[in-house]
């Protein structure tokens, strides 16, 4: 009914294709991707290592968090969302979690909701993140969403039920409050939940059909497994899963897979995390890799000292073989030269006998 939106604006100059694929797909259940990854944690072991020696104490989550917001803002296409068969772009970068208050099965759980620009540093989210959920797992401590939620809970199954149909009707219309958007964990730019905290490995979670939310990740708890190296060596190495539930009516297979390289270039060298974005609207992501030239020229010596070792081994191998067979040479010799003296004493023996 209205084209403008409380929390995103309607995308022009669209390809017909992008544009027909709402149509052709009209539910984001239908329209859901699956994707389950591996990261290597020891970049991010290492960075995490590095910067508590500073002083700083960062998790993965923290790196997970700011990693998944950088990548909205450089990769603009994961932020849109579709409503009524039309493609928007969300206003800013939200990311919903929800935490709970207590780990235990009768915890209290609470969906939080943190806005971001794109451009923030992982300090900047770590501390913003960090402050929201201090605030909120307060035993007495009441969040938007638990208060909307529980006067919408407190209604008649019949009214409950009516309440959603309105609800619904008034998104799909764009006329849904902005005060009930913000109140909405289902309306965001992604869902991100930390299984690793309750010692889980990551799952496949479902999209939502109500809200807005194009894209939800579930990291797992970290474990060991066979890696492959550049160089082809197997060996065991530490992995984090990832598992990614995508909205593919947003960007097509291309756009997500170089989404997902620029992503795990971050994991890779999360040092590009600590400075925030620049202001002049530029997008673009400089990752500097951290050279180990030390540990270079260390393997380089090790690697030619071991050649030399084999190669004196191999020399060492022919002399004791040579000197073997010598030794059988002359075993040989000596066998026959005895074999030869026994048959001159018979010789001797019978022409004594026949002398006399």
């Amino acid at each position: 009914m209205f084209s403008k939106r409380s929390d995103g604006v309607k995308v022009k100059n669209l390809d017909a294709v992008t544009k027909a694929a709402p149509f052709f797909m009209p539910t984001r259940i239908g329209a859901s991707n699956y994707f389950m990854d591996q990261i290597r944690c020891e970049p991010m072991d290492e960075f995490i290592l590095r910067q508590r020696k500073l002083g700083n104490h960062y998790t993965y989550t923290d790196i997970m968090l700011t990693s998944l917001v950088r990548l909205l803002y450089l990769r603009p296409k994961l932020n849109y969302f579709i409503n009524h068969n039309v493609i928007y772009e969300h206003n800013d970068i939200s990311i919903c979690m929800v935490v709970k208050k207590q780990l235990a099965d009768d915890g209290e759980d609470v969906d939080l909701k943190f806005h971001f620009t794109g451009r923030e540093s992982l300090s900047e989210v770590k501390a913003y993140v960090e402050d929201l959920i201090a605030k909120n797992i307060k035993p007495d401590s009441v969040y938007g969403t638990t208060d909307k939620a529980d006067a919408f809970g407190k209604l008649p199954n019949w009214l409950f039920r009516l309440a959603l149909k309105i609800v619904r009707w008034l998104d799909r219309h764009n006329m849904m409050p902005k005060s009930l958007i913000e109140a909405s964990c289902f309306h965001a730019s992604a869902f991100l939940t930390n299984l690793k905290s309750i010692k889980n490995d990551a799952i496949f979670h479902h999209l939502y059909e109500f809200g807005n939310c194009s894209l939800f990740v579930a990291m797992g708890k970290e474990k060991i497994a066979p890696v492959v190296e550049k160089n082809k060596e197997l060996k065991l190495g530490k992995v984090m899963n990832l598992g990614i539930t995508m909205d593919e009516r947003v960007a097509d297979g291309f756009y997500f897979a170089k989404s997902l390289r620029v992503w795990k270039d971050m994991f890779a060298n999360p040092d590009c995390l600590l400075e925030t974005m620049p202001e002049d609207g530029s997008k673009k992501l400089t990752i500097k890799k951290r050279k180990k030239k030390t540990k270079s020229k260390v393997k380089k010596s090790k690697v030619k000292k071991d050649k030399t070792l084999i190669t004196l081994k191999k020399q060492q191998q022919k002399i004791e073989k040579e000197k073997e067979r010598e030794e059988k040479e002359r075993v040989r010799n000596e066998k026959k030269l005895l074999k030869f003296e026994r048959k001159i004493e018979k010789v001797e023996k019978k022409s004594k006998k026949v002398a006399e």
